[in-house]
């Protein structure tokens, strides 16, 4: 019994002959610059729709928008708050006030030189002792040398 062929592309796709993979693409995709931030008007629109679509039609639109499930509960409670002013709110910490800033400086500053100012003391009351001691010392020795001060 022999087999034949009647094409070279059915011997290479029966004996287990591999394919040229597809060479990969060699551009480096640039990243994200961070999180992404959302308008108030974008997410008022986003909400709109979402409330006005079919339960079954939801995670589609979601999809679509590339956007999670928890974000439109955040966006609701905000939409629920305070309307407008909290849908445009940044999310995160609030920025802090330049002079808190410098008053928080201005109070490191103090601590430091407070305690420079206490090692100082402590160095003139020791040397204070000190010299004190040594001239006690000097006034025995001439004392007992039979010298008078």
């Amino acid at each position: 019994m022999t087999m034949t062929t009647t094409t070279i592309g059915d011997t290479h796709m029966h004996n287990g002959a591999m394919t040229k993979p597809a060479t990969p693409n060699p551009e480096v995709l640039e990243r994200s610059s961070g999180r992404r931030q959302f308008s108030a008007k974008y997410k008022a629109k986003i909400l709109a729709e979402y409330d006005g679509l079919p339960r079954k039609e939801r995670g589609a639109m979601l999809r679509r928008e590339g956007l999670y499930s928890s974000l439109v509960v955040t966006w609701r409670r905000q939409r629920d708050e305070g309307a407008q002013e909290a849908l445009g709110r940044a999310a995160g910490r609030q920025k802090t006030d330049p002079r808190d800033r410098e008053i928080a400086s201005l109070k490191r500053e103090v601590g430091r030189l407070e305690g420079e100012l206490n090692k100082s003391r402590r160095v003139i009351e020791i040397q204070g002792k000190l010299s004190a001691h040594l001239a006690s010392l000097a006034s025995d020795s001439t004392a007992e040398n039979g010298e008078l001060k």
